[in-house]
């Protein structure tokens, strides 16, 4: 991409609106579950939207939800979401060589509707030889409104349904943590600092009894400790 000169387009925008309709029904079920969960931990129906539009972020949100309170845990919350969201900064990184050609609202709005969705088939038109940058901005505000929408119709159907403490959807945070893992998986390389993610978070959780966000930062920083002096052993 050095010597391609990086545009963007209403085309290019419109064209990442038509890939991303087709994939919305994947989200359905998860931004239903969002709303229905939203309610179920007491916040209002201008929060949950709020949140939705706001964070962007579905297994964040989820996460968030997870250690929700009253009075809410504002700072184990957000700290929760920040280490989740990290890994957005690498898809910033892969994506540079469009992203450093976008400036003003261009830059901010496609950096705000980044997500895994978007990065996954933006980063496959780039390597392709893609030089439209707005494709990215067209498919996050396509995932972006349809979340919305989403959620809040979650929220507006969850009175019909009674949930109880504990049921089982309250592990979808979990389950979804478990399925974005699976295709992170590189075979044996990932043994040792998964293991000692999982140790640590197991550790801090049981062993000292504490709560979100701290397993989930403890895990982060050890594992990502162990998979640097993995990489610096290897040749």
């Amino acid at each position: 991409m050095s010597g391609t000169r990086v545009v963007f387009t209403r085309q290019g925008v419109r064209r990442g609106v038509r890939i991303a309709l087709p994939m919305i029904p994947a989200v359905v079920p998860f931004g239903l579950i969002i709303g229905v969960i939203s309610d179920a931990q007491g916040l209002s129906f201008l929060e949950t939207v709020l949140m939705s539009a706001l964070v962007f972020a579905g297994t964040s949100q989820l996460v968030a939800l997870q250690v929700w309170a009253d009075p809410a845990p504002i700072f184990a919350a957000t700290l929760a979401c920040f280490i989740i969201n990290l890994r957005l900064a690498p898809m910033g990184a892969a994506l540079a060589p469009w992203l450093d050609k976008l400036r003003g609202w261009r830059l901010w709005g496609t950096l705000a509707t980044l997500v895994d969705n978007s990065f996954a088939i933006a980063i496959a038109d780039q390597r392709s030889g893609g030089r439209d940058a707005g494709l990215l901005l067209g498919l996050g505000l396509t995932f972006w409104a349809f979340w919305v929408v989403l959620c809040a119709l979650g929220y507006a159907f969850a009175g019909a349904i009674s949930l109880p403490p504990g049921h089982p959807i309250f592990f979808a945070s979990l389950a979804t943590l478990i399925a974005l893992m699976v295709p992170l998986w590189r075979g044996r390389l990932e043994i040792l600092p998964w293991s000692v993610a999982a140790v640590a978070a197991l550790a801090v959780s049981q062993g000292l009894g504490l709560g979100q966000p701290w397993p989930v930062l403890a895990g982060a920083m050890l594992g990502g400790a162990a998979g640097a002096w993995r990489d610096t052993r290897r040749p």
